[in-house]
């Protein structure tokens, strides 16, 4: 079986698990499980911010972060395609009461002017705008990267309007590998940071969000109001631990083989168009003699998982499960088609 459907159906490498059958533990909600206090620092540090806070999930970290940004009634501007929007069940609006104004990028990158446009005047008949967030890289946007540049012209924004910015970074060292870009950069640069470790980085499970000392303050309380406070999870912290030391810097084979692979399709007279590939994403649309669906289901016959995305589009994931060989035995598939 190959497996494109995502960067979370990655296995626990042996020397991860080893790492967390290794791992010393205590009880988190007290604060004293050593493996998660290090994941934290360790995390902190990369970014050159004072805290982190380790959760289940992204959509958990995004949500503690939005509640901790806004009041019930306020306004949170995002692209229309991003997932705090789209794929976090109504959480914005059932976690934190806030209403969101929808923005349309490209391939899921808003830009400065766009927020400027965006933001509700001092008015007691709209909602208060609080909170901008973006995401980096963008999953409907085919694994598209922001450039700094332009995330800090929106920081600039953010701060003339008193707005807090957050970053939905799922997949951010993917951006940071393919830019060549500093962490310590998009710390400086946002209000709080969500990670993600059981994507690219290979971790069965878990995500983190950063801030400063305050904000993780706030958030561990929102957490625990979340139903998300572990106890022994340190078993967990340390496939992050080791995933952090290990897995960022090989995400380039991840970025090539995505760019092989959408070259391969490129060629194919039932693909119409392929979003350009800066990542680990490939994101097509089918035409003619198949449609996503019956493509899917051809590939399937050879073992090789694809995801229907829309009823245009097709996805495909690489990650560090996915080896050379399966490349090339997914080209062959391709050309074969």
């Amino acid at each position: 079986m190959i497996d494109y459907r995502s960067d979370t159906v990655t296995k626990p490498s042996k020397a991860m698990q080893e790492a967390m059958f290794s791992a010393p533990v205590g009880d988190d909600v007290f604060g004293e499980d050593p493996s998660i206090n290090e994941l934290e620092k360790n995390a902190a540090a990369i970014f050159g911010m004072e805290a982190a806070l380790f959760c289940p999930s992204g959509t958990m970290t995004n949500q503690i972060a939005i509640k901790c940004h806004t009041q019930p009634g306020d306004e949170v501007i995002c692209d229309v395609t991003s997932h705090i929007y789209q794929y976090e069940g109504g959480g914005i609006a059932a976690n934190s009461g806030a209403q969101v104004k929808l923005i349309h990028g490209d391939r899921g990158r808003i830009t400065a002017e766009q927020v400027r446009e965006s933001i509700n005047a001092d008015d007691v008949h709209k909602a208060r705008t609080t909170l901008v967030s973006l995401e980096n890289t963008s999953n409907r946007g085919g694994g598209s990267c922001y450039d700094l540049a332009e995330i800090k012209k929106i920081r600039a924004v953010c701060d003339e309007h008193n707005l807090a910015l957050h970053l939905d970074g799922a997949r951010l060292f993917n951006a940071l590998v393919a830019k060549g870009e500093s962490p310590e950069d998009y710390g400086k640069t946002f209000h709080s940071i969500s990670i993600c470790l059981s994507k690219s980085l290979g971790c069965p499970v878990g995500s983190l969000v950063m801030g400063s000392k305050d904000f993780i303050r706030k958030a561990r309380r929102v957490r625990k109001a979340f139903g998300g406070g572990m106890r022994q999870a340190g078993y967990l912290a340390a496939a992050g631990i080791y995933a952090l030391k290990n897995n960022v810097e090989r995400l380039t084979e991840d970025h090539q083989h995505a760019k092989l692979l959408a070259e391969a399709l490129s060629k194919k007279d039932f693909v119409e168009t392929v979003l350009p590939v800066e990542t680990n994403i490939v994101i097509f649309s089918v035409g003619g003699r198949f449609t996503p669906q019956s493509l899917v289901a051809k590939l399937k016959e050879q073992n090789v998982y694809w995801y229907s995305i829309s009823p245009t589009q097709v996805r495909i994931v690489t990650h560090l499960d996915v080896t050379p060989d399966m490349i090339e035995k997914t080209i062959n598939a391709i050309n074969d088609l």
